[in-house]
């Protein structure tokens, strides 16, 4: 029987998570398994990745074949490079005890690289924001700014209006004084022509 370790998919439309499961290659993707030995959600930066590395190791050294994002998965997490650690030792080309500094020392430099990109992604998106907000506080100063500009053009405008209408009510003031003067003086010769004509009489 060929067996595969592969991934079987489940999570929702758009949001799919994987089991990392052992199962037989002619059964099909969702079909029956035999064993799950962890879990990949794509869907986090870094990719969370649960995996049990005994149970990896054990079904690759039976002979179990990893599809191409299994075996990407099982390198990332060591497995393949302790597999060939593994084989090292029992060729007798390398003792158990080298091969468990090894693989130690590989484990912490992935973690360390791990660890580098974590910070590296919380810094760019700390930065993002911090862009995100200076632009919308440069936008928000802009638009006030042209916001008072209108509100200094109209007012400069109504003030404009209001200035013909002021000369105009001034010049009415005058010639209302004016027929004031003229109104007496009309007086004055309206008595005078009945001052003559009493007279005549």
């Amino acid at each position: 029987m060929a067996v595969k370790i592969r991934l079987q998919r489940r999570g929702r439309k758009k949001l799919a998570i994987y089991d990392i499961v052992v199962a037989d290659a002619r059964s099909p993707r969702d079909g029956k398994i035999i064993q799950k030995i962890g879990t990949y959600n794509p869907n986090h930066n870094p990719a969370s990745i649960v995996l049990d590395s005994d149970k990896a190791l054990e079904w690759v050294l039976k002979g179990a074949q990893p599809s191409d994002t299994a075996r990407n998965i099982l390198s990332y997490k060591g497995v393949m490079f302790r597999k060939h650690l593994q084989v090292g030792v029992l060729k007798g080309a390398i003792k158990q005890e080298d091969a468990d500094k090894k693989l130690e020392a590989w484990l912490k430099d992935k973690e360390s690289q791990i660890n580098k990109k974590i910070t590296k992604l919380e810094k760019d998106k700390s930065d993002s924001d911090k862009k995100r907000i200076d632009a919308e506080k440069a936008f928000n100063k802009k638009r006030e700014e042209d916001i008072k500009k209108k509100l200094e053009a109209a007012a400069a405008e109504e003030a404009k209006e209001e200035a013909p209408a002021a000369e105009e009510t001034k010049e009415e003031a005058p010639a209302a004084e004016e027929a004031k003067e003229e109104a007496p003086a009309a007086e004055e010769a309206k008595e005078e022509t009945k001052e003559d004509s009493s007279k005549k009489d």
